[in-house]
């Protein structure tokens, strides 16, 4: 199995399933039968009954077809298969020693604490959920509990609706797809549009209507385990697409912008993760003028596409699910024709019986180190000061001073401290994903992956400074 968990495993097959039957045009047909072809039964192996696996895997058929029209959002709540986990919420535990203190029902701002028959009670109608009796029971006797997607969700986005089934906040939400991959009854899930990327390979006819460029993220190094990312090109050209781009020249492109933009202006947030901007704009809108004007990585190598070559298509290949909503910004839609994650990526080679480790790697070497360690936290930061020097600025008009803030918790922590003008540095390097772009809820494994690999890939590239790399920019 190519995948951490059962749950992957599942979305991958409906994937493949509903890119086999487009390439043959049996979608209006096929899908009738579809999901008992994938879940053969007779008997349930998941699920109370065998209709029920087979209605839930109807659901993720429709999420692989591109999900509801009527939710903007590309992260949706698949109703059925959520198990309506019991309700979070603080509780005593076994542990409580009735000890004479009292430091639980002292501390509790709603008077929700009492202590009956020598052991703490919690009245959950008065109960507001603070946490403070939590941290201060010297037995560690009071526990917090959240459902798993809760928890994922650093944002607030998720919350229990009415019937008692997960329910997300759009408002809220930022699509970095962490409660994608944390849900363990895979419940949440991502929409694909793997359908219009086959749509496009198709018409265009071999690539003579129109050529089809596929780019892709810098952390592909970390997935495909067992072939190299040359491999992995030659697979993308067996596919039908006309060329494969690395979108680390399009990080080293932005770095090179960046630093000139942080010189200039003395302080700013990154805009390569669109999760971490969308975050900042929900949650500190005063804090968004500082963001970065440049483009994404992404969309910066497809608008040099896109001059080169004015007929093109382009489809993003990489971990992130929420670059399947930057791809929906008026700025970006324009550039990105098609956005699919790793694990689409793995079910479009299956469904045309594309065997990786047979084929001989295609040559991909247009970036820099720069660009290429973009894909782990910090290598922004990395890049910006190497462009920095490379520029000659000196160290007397301005010294780069980055926090690189890895996963959501430390964005938010480094925010609230500019915010009050209490963070020391000039430049924040923000990344949703755990890890960075490494860690996305895309990947074809979420296991610790290791900054040195992505590193040894970096150093495998032929343009050894940006300025070599943005300089040539043969596509």
């Amino acid at each position: 199995m190519f995948f951490d968990t059962q749950v992957q495993e599942l979305k991958y097959k409906a994937l493949k399933e509903v890119a086999r039957l487009a390439w043959q045009d049996g979608l209006a047909k096929g899908l009738l039968g579809a999901s008992a072809r994938i879940v053969p039964g007779p008997q349930p192996t998941m699920r109370c009954c065998i209709y029920k696996e087979r209605a839930i895997m109807d659901e993720r058929l429709r999420l692989a077809m591109g999900g509801s029209d009527d939710n903007p959002n590309v992260i949706e709540v698949i109703n059925i298969a959520c198990d309506e986990c019991p309700v979070a919420g603080i509780r005593v535990t076994e542990s409580c020693r009735g000890c004479i203190a009292h430091r639980c029902m002292n501390t509790c701002p709603k008077h929700a604490i009492t202590v009956v028959n020598h052991r703490a009670h919690i009245d959950q109608s008065k109960c507001i959920e603070c946490g403070r009796c939590v941290g201060v029971c010297p037995y560690s006797a009071i526990v917090k509990s959240s459902r798993p997607c809760e928890n994922a969700c650093k944002v607030g986005a998720i919350h229990m609706g009415e019937n008692k089934k997960a329910t997300i906040d759009n408002d809220k939400c930022i699509a970095c797809g962490a409660c994608v991959y944390q849900c363990p009854f895979g419940a949440i899930a991502d929409k694909s549009y793997i359908l219009d990327c086959i749509r496009l390979i198709r018409e265009s006819e071999g690539n003579v209507r129109y050529p089809v460029f596929a780019i892709v993220a810098p952390s592909i190094s970390s997935q495909f385990q067992g072939v190299t990312v040359e491999q992995v090109a030659a697979g993308l050209k067996a596919l039908g697409f006309f060329s494969v781009v690395e979108v680390a020249l399009g990080a080293d492109m932005v770095a090179w912008k960046e630093a000139a933009e942080l010189a200039e202006k003395k302080f700013l947030t990154s805009s390569c993760c669109p999760a971490f901007v969308q975050y900042i704009r929900k949650n500190f809108p005063d804090m968004a003028q500082h963001i970065s004007h440049n483009l994404s990585p992404m969309a910066e190598i497809a608008r040099h596409i896109k001059h080169s070559h004015p007929t093109a298509k382009v489809v993003f290949i990489g971990p992130c699910t929420a670059k399947k909503a930057e791809r929906q910004l008026e700025t970006v839609c324009e550039l990105i024709d098609c956005v699919i994650t790793f694990e689409e990526l793995q079910a479009l080679f299956d469904s045309r019986g594309i065997d990786l480790p047979a084929l001989e790697g295609e040559p991909l070497n247009n970036a820099s180190y720069f660009g290429r360690v973009f894909a782990r936290s910090g290598g922004l930061a990395v890049a910006v000061e190497e462009a920095l020097k490379e520029q000659g600025v000196p160290p007397e008009q301005f010294q780069l001073s980055a926090v690189s803030c890895n996963g959501i918790s430390e964005c938010k922590a480094a925010l609230l401290r500019a915010g009050k003008n209490m963070l020391p540095n000039n430049f924040i390097e923000g990344m949703a994903c755990e890890n960075g772009c490494i860690g996305g809820a895309g990947c074809i494994t979420h296991g610790p992956k290791s900054k040195a690999d992505v590193d040894r890939y970096g150093h495998q590239a032929a343009e050894k400074t940006i300025r070599d790399a943005i300089g040539i920019l043969r596509i």
